[in-house]
């Protein structure tokens, strides 16, 4: 459903084989929480997905683990920033901010979290329309 979805969206895409579900329990394991259930379907058929010059719309697994473990265990994002435990980062807009989906909590929302000023806008109702309305160029940051 993902990759037939996607691909019929505007612009270029590279999709890459599934994650592991030994993968996707690391995921769960390091950030604490399951991975929502749109962005774990995803993963079952595409580890990730890449835009038009190697843009990471979807980061792998692999990158979610780390770039959110970073940002969660820096001591100087620590003293700028509010927690980031409630945010699943995802992707990144090229310009510093990121993309997120909520943690342990039933909305599908996508949220942008600026890095310049901290504060977490919501972009879309959903991964879905996340990926719509970017590729589209709806959202803008």
């Amino acid at each position: 459903m993902w990759i037939e979805a996607v691909a019929a969206l505007p612009g270029t895409t590279v999709f890459r084989p599934p994650a592991s579900e030994s993968s996707l329990l690391r995921c769960a394991t390091v950030l604490g929480h399951p991975l929502p259930a749109d962005l774990a379907a995803l993963f079952r058929e595409s580890n990730g997905v890449e835009g038009e010059y190697g843009a990471g719309l979807i980061w792998s697994a692999e990158r979610i683990v780390s770039e959110n473990r970073a940002c969660r265990t820096d001591s100087g994002f620590a003293a700028l920033y509010m927690p980031f435990d409630l945010l699943i980062f995802f992707a990144d807009a090229g310009n510093g901010d990121l993309f997120a989906l909520l943690s342990g909590l039933r909305r599908p929302d996508v949220f942008v979290w600026d890095h310049e000023n901290d504060s977490r806008t919501w972009v879309a109702p959903s991964l879905a329309k996340y990926l719509e309305w970017w590729l589209t160029g709806r959202i803008t940051v």
